[in-house]
C-alpha cells in the first residue's frame, strides 16, 4: 500500500445466507487515495452499502482484503474504524440536541480540542447555510437540515477516510451545491473520500475517479473523462413531450430511455443539425414542449453499462 493510498480493497466477496442466498459483493477491487473523491455509483441494491459496511468494520467479508490507512480492517476492524468517518444513509438521532451541539459533541468525542472544534463547527454551519437552524432543537428541523447536520458531524474531525453514503438525500438544490463544495474541499485538504451515490450528474462535478457497481460487481472504473471517452462524438437528445403526444425518432437516433413525458436518445455529432430541424418541427406540430442536445455524459455511460449487464445476466439472477 503506497503512502498516499488510504483504502485498498481486493477480491471482496459477501453473500447473505438467507433463503435466496444473495451475492451482495462479488470480487470487488477498489482504491481511494489521499486527496481523491472516489464515487461509487449504483442503483439501490447494487451492493454499495454492503461494501461500505465492510470497509468500516460493521460486516465481515466472506473473502478478500481491506486495508484502511495501513490497517487490516478485516483482522482489526476497531482500529481501522477509528481512522474513518462515515455518514450512513440513516441520520444519527440527535433528539434533545441542537445541530451546533451535535456537531461539537462528535468533534470532541473524536479527540478534537474544544476551541478548534467550536471554530470548525462554526465554519461548517456557515458554509452549509445552517445558521438559522444551528441552535434549534433537532426535533424542529427538516429532513434536509438533519442531513446536512449529519454531514457536518462526520467531517468536523475527519478521519483519513471519509465515507459518505448518499449525503445529498433530502437536501434542497441550493444547499446541495454548498454540500458538494465541502465534499470537494475535504479531499483538497488531504482526506480520501468514498462517495456512495446514485446522483450521477451531480457527483460528476466533484469526483476524481468512479466505480460503477451492479449486482455486486464493478462494471467499470476510471476517471470521468476516461469512462466517457467511448462516447466522444456522440450527443444526447432529450425531449419533453406534451401530454398524450408520441414521437418516432428519425433515422440515426438510437433510443436510450423513455418515461411518461420524457424521451432520450443518442446521435452522432455530424447528424445533430438534422435532428435539431426534426425536433423543431415536432415543437411546431405540438408533439414536444422542448428539446436539448448535450454531449454524452457520465450518466449516459452509467445507464448503458447497467442495461448491458442486465441484458447479459441470467434470468434467474437476483440483484444484491
Amino acid at each position: 500500500m503506497g503512502q498516499d493510498e488510504v483504502l485498498t480493497v481486493r477480491g471482496l466477496r459477501k453473500r447473505y445466507r438467507g433463503r435466496r442466498g444473495v451475492q451482495a459483493n462479488d470480487g470487488i477491487d477498489l482504491d481511494v487515495r489521499a486527496g481523491q473523491v472516489v464515487g461509487l455509483l449504483g442503483h439501490n441494491g447494487a451492493g454499495k452499502t454492503t461494501l461500505v459496511n465492510q470497509v468500516v468494520g460493521l460486516v465481515l467479508p466472506d473473502e478478500g482484503t481491506i486495508v484502511l490507512d495501513g490497517i487490516d480492517a478485516v483482522a482489526r476492524p476497531g482500529q481501522a474504524r477509528a481512522r474513518a468517518s462515515i455518514q450512513a444513509q440513516a441520520n444519527v438521532p440527535i433528539t434533545g440536541l441542537t445541530p451546533r451541539l451535535a456537531i461539537e459533541l462528535v468533534g470532541r468525542l473524536r479527540g478534537g480540542e474544544r476551541s478548534a472544534v467550536r471554530t470548525r463547527a462554526g465554519e461548517l454551519i456557515e458554509a452549509l447555510d445552517l445558521g438559522p437552524w444551528a441552535d434549534t432543537r433537532a426535533e424542529k428541523v427538516s429532513g434536509g437540515i438533519a442531513r446536512l447536520t449529519a454531514f457536518a458531524m462526520t467531517v468536523v474531525q475527519p478521519g483519513r477516510l471519509v465515507v459518505l453514503d448518499e449525503p445529498t438525500n433530502d437536501v434542497d438544490p441550493v444547499r446541495r451545491r454548498l454540500l458538494w463544495q465541502q465534499i470537494r474541499r475535504l479531499a483538497d485538504e488531504g482526506a480520501g473520500v468514498l462517495l456512495v451515490t446514485h446522483n450521477v450528474r451531480e457527483a460528476e462535478r466533484v469526483v476524481d475517479r468512479l466505480a460503477v457497481l451492479d449486482h455486486g460487481v464493478v462494471l467499470a472504473a476510471g476517471t470521468p473523462a476516461g469512462l466517457t471517452a467511448s462516447r466522444q462524438g456522440t450527443l444526447t437528445v432529450e425531449l419533453d413531450l406534451l401530454p398524450g403526444a408520441t414521437v418516432t425518432w428519425p433515422d440515426g437516433v438510437v433510443a436510450r430511455g423513455s418515461s411518461r413525458l420524457r424521451e432520450s436518445g443518442s446521435v452522432p455529432a455530424e447528424d445533430a443539425a438534422e435532428v435539431v430541424r426534426w425536433a423543431q418541427r415536432q415543437v411546431h406540430q405540438g408533439a414536444i414542449e422542448r428539446y436539448s442536445l448535450v454531449p454524452a455524459s457520465l450518466e449516459d455511460v452509467y445507464v448503458e453499462l447497467v442495461e448491458d449487464e442486465r441484458r447479459d445476466a441470467p434470468a434467474e439472477e437476483v440483484a444484491a
